[in-house]
């Protein structure tokens, strides 16, 4: 997708500084993309690329050099940390600890611009990819500086009020910054994931009339029947409690639910590209090297990704991430979650099913069913 309507401000005037200070909420935006989109896989990957194009369109569209480059978080609580691909992005990643009522990352960042103006009289430019209205006294602060102020966001998070004081202008759509294929997977998982909440608020619904209705039949139908004769004239004892039948316990209807909505891969599209077929082929290959030394023919993704560098050395690391995400969004895989201690990881299913598999390898297509 064309950066070009992100930028609606005209490009520096002559003279002025063609420098900028890039200021990342990635916390912010990580939880967005988690939250907004239903939980993609790996969320940080998609906030990866949004930095990523901003730095490219901000010296593209406006001549803007990004001399400092930081992003902010609690990284310990991002599943798969970024800071590696940030680090070779050249962002310097602020580890900030959260607290239960404050994102304490909002006041190092507001720090760490202040710092930056008064000992980088050089940057002209600030630029906060962050939407709370917590940001605007460090804005309008900028601002009476003489410096120019842009703010990175998605709409439905960034706040009314810091657009009103800064101005539509100085605003920029995260959005139009994500690649249109990238945004393209986001919106489908989003639908899925509402098609599918609906499909499990409909079959919720359906097994709840129909525990009524079992209860108000077993209601009836105890009415209906005479009280059981007495022994002797007196009421039978109950039976001990240890000899009673206990039924067994039934998985609830989320748990069935869940059981009867398999995940699924994306719908099949032939792979045309060299470096994303070569990835195919080193993956079916590690499959036949490692899956059969576990309960599932899975590959777990991290140490896969530090593999292909031996393959693909030529590309930084996030092409390889967005090559084998490619491969996602044409059917040929898929990427499931895992927990695990300390934190969940991901794993790489292949679609034997799909053409471009059996024509990499028949043998190996022949012998396992579709995950």
């Amino acid at each position: 997708m064309s950066t070009t309507t992100a930028f609606e401000a005209a490009p520096p005037a002559a003279g002025a500084s063609p420098y900028a200070a890039v200021f990342i909420d990635f916390e912010n935006v990580y939880y967005f993309l988690k939250n907004h989109y239903l939980d993609p896989h790996d969320p940080h990957d998609y906030a990866l690329d949004l930095v990523r194009a901003l730095r490219e369109a901000l010296k593209r569209e406006l001549g803007l050099d990004s001399l400092v480059l930081n992003a902010y978080a609690d990284f310990d609580k991002i599943p798969t940390g970024p800071q590696g691909p940030l680090y070779l992005m050249g962002v310097s990643t602020r580890n900030v600890l959260g607290t239960d009522h404050k994102n304490a990352a909002d006041m190092q960042l507001c720090i760490d611009a202040l710092e930056v103006l008064y000992t980088r009289p050089a940057i002209g430019t600030f630029v906060l990819v962050a939407g709370d209205r917590d940001y605007i006294p460090v804005l309008q602060h900028l601002r009476r500086q003489a410096r120019q102020v842009k703010v990175v966001g998605f709409r439905e998070s960034i706040s009314g009020d810091l657009l009103q004081m800064l101005g539509q202008e100085h605003f920029i759509d995260a959005r139009a910054l994500l690649p249109a294929e990238r945004l393209q997977a986001l919106e489908d998982h989003r639908a899925a994931r509402q098609r599918q909440g609906e499909e499990m608020r409909r079959l919720r619904e359906q097994g709840l009339a129909g525990v009524q209705s079992a209860a108000a039949r077993q209601a009836a139908q105890a009415a209906s029947q005479p009280p059981a004769p007495e022994a002797d004239g007196e009421a039978s004892p109950a039976a001990p409690a240890a000899s009673r039948p206990t039924a067994p316990a039934r998985p609830s209807l989320m748990e069935q639910l869940l059981q009867e909505l398999p995940a699924t891969f994306a719908p099949i599209r032939r792979i045309t590209r060299t470096d994303e077929r070569r990835v195919l082929e080193f993956l079916l290959l590690q499959v036949q090297k490692f899956a059969s030394q576990q309960a599932t023919p899975e590959i777990w993704a991290s140490p896969f990704l530090r593999r292909l560098t031996d393959v693909l050395p030529e590309l930084p690391d996030w092409e390889r991430r967005q090559l084998l995400n490619q491969l996602r969004d044409a059917g040929a895989v898929r990427l499931e979650k895992r927990e695990g201690e300390p934190h969940p990881f991901s794993v790489i299913l292949v679609n034997y099913q799909h053409p471009d598999v059996r024509e990499l390898n028949p043998g190996l297509a022949e012998e396992k069913p579709a995950g």
